[in-house]
């Protein structure tokens, strides 16, 4: 009977003693909990970075991840594979699915596939490209959720006005950067080795995958496309560069209307620029032209043989319309500046004595 009451007592002891336990671990729980610290309130932002949500959502949907595959071929089997060869950024045109983007996204890609904003994916064809300016046109079939980017202007930018730059950096999608202009007129090489005049420089941060994606100003308007970067290590390291937009709306509709763009011509050929710079010469040197050209109807005249074998130097073209060219990129550039159909002064070299010519201007059609 003792040993029967010994039992239950240390039982009702015990369970006591489970009782205690539990209280002290719900106590200290809730003493844990109460040292969670409270969620702070939002605080207002400031106009600026209003502004810069604002801007990035508005523009966010317009700008696209652009993915490139190619083709390579097993060296023992033979058998070819389509494998990933690169990233960049472009952003919508227009309504109908033009996509603009730089020439070296897409340089050399067997395929090409444009991810827009809401992650659907579309195969992308070729509409047009100009290796001289870096840009192409890529053509995808979606009809719908297509926000064209708004347009701005270059010719009045300002050093030290706030640009954004929107892109897929490293193919992380929908990145923004921000920064100032850092300078003006700046000149790059193309793909095509032909200088691009005057680029935008920025600080804004621009890496390998940003190519392509829009340069905007702070009313979200695109004034560049971010092309370029100088960096030792293949990074960002502050300098980016961006194709004035202004050039941009020049070159897009010729490259969506006929695959390339139409250029103003003179109708002659020009001595190449090393043999041009051997002579110690300034200017554009005429070497041909074209029969029933503008060049030929305006008195341009090329270089050639006399009867005894000598050459005789052709006109050296060193102003057009009074501004002075000194080489032949010179001349191409400044061309660009005219339509077909045009007429434009030049003034040229010839024998050591001067000539003013009036050219009507050809097409590249």
């Amino acid at each position: 009977m003792c040993l029967l009451s010994g039992i239950i007592i240390g039982q009702l002891i015990q369970c006591r003693s489970d009782q205690a336990s539990s209280a002290a671990s719900v106590s200290e729980q809730s003493d844990t909990t109460s040292e969670r610290r409270a969620v702070d309130p939002i605080r207002i932002v400031s106009t600026a970075e209003e502004a810069t949500i604002a801007l990035f959502e508005n523009a966010a949907p317009s700008v696209v991840y652009i993915t490139t595959t190619t083709v390579r071929q097993d060296y023992w089997s033979r058998n070819v594979y389509e494998i990933p060869a690169g990233t960049g950024s472009g952003f919508i045109w227009d309504d109908k699915g033009n996509i603009v983007t730089n020439y070296h996204v897409i340089q050399g890609a067997y395929r090409a596939k444009v991810t827009l904003s809401d992650q659907t994916s579309w195969d992308a064809e070729i509409a047009g490209i100009e290796p001289r300016k870096d840009l192409a046109v890529l053509k995808i079939k979606a009809s719908s959720n297509l926000k064209p980017i708004p347009i701005g202007t270059s010719h009045d930018l300002k050093v030290g006005q706030s640009v954004f730059a929107i892109g897929n950096p490293f193919g992380l999608d929908q990145t923004l950067t921000t920064g100032v202009i850092s300078a003006l007129g700046r000149e790059i090489e193309s793909a095509a080795q032909i200088p691009i005049r005057d680029v935008i420089q920025t600080d804004a941060a621009i890496n390998p995958g940003n190519s392509g994606g829009p340069l905007l100003d702070i009313s979200g308007r695109l004034i560049g496309v971010n092309t370029a970067i100088v960096s030792p290590s293949g990074t960002y390291a502050g300098i980016g560069f961006s194709v004035p937009v202004d050039v941009v709306n020049w070159v897009v509709p010729d490259l969506i209307k006929f695959g390339e763009v139409r250029r103003p011509v003179l109708g002659a050929e020009f001595v190449q620029q090393q043999i041009i710079d051997r002579m110690e010469l300034k200017g554009a040197l005429v070497m041909a032209v074209a029969p029933g050209s503008g060049a030929e109807n305006g008195g341009l005249q090329p270089t050639r043989k006399s009867s005894d074998g000598e050459f005789i130097m052709g006109d050296l073209i060193i102003e057009v319309n009074d501004e002075p060219i000194e080489s032949n990129n010179d001349l191409f550039l400044t061309l660009e500046k005219y339509k077909p159909g045009e007429q434009i002064r030049l003034k040229v070299k010839r024998k050591q004595q001067t000539a003013n010519l009036t050219i009507t201007l050809g097409s590249s059609l």
